[in-house]
């Protein structure tokens, strides 16, 4: 059991800072669209396709704009969140009962 117990915590941390990695690639992409960056840029490209399906896909399913400014990439830090305290804390929890 303590070889399940280490596995499910390796995947908490594995995903927390994975989560956390991604969070800061959309703050990236939110700071990037507010000034106009040169689009050839490899890293500007590379948050852009990083960020954009994910972006995309939000304001697909809740088209929200307030006065013209995306939300977008606050629901997916909202989303991020809600990942790192919901599934990251309940596998820690189950790797600790485990033991």
């Amino acid at each position: 059991m303590l070889i399940l117990a280490n596995f499910l915590e390796a995947i908490a941390v594995v995903l927390y800072y994975a989560l956390n990695i991604y969070k800061w690639i959309i703050i990236a992409g939110a700071v990037l669209s507010w000034v106009s960056p040169d689009p050839y840029n490899p890293i500007v490209r590379f948050i852009n396709r990083a960020t954009e399906p994910v972006f995309y896909q939000i304001r697909k399913r809740l088209p929200v704009s307030f006065g013209g400014i995306d939300v977008s990439p606050v629901i997916a830090i909202l989303a991020i969140l809600f990942l790192e305290v919901f599934v990251v804390k309940s596998l820690h929890g189950l790797a600790g009962s485990i033991v």
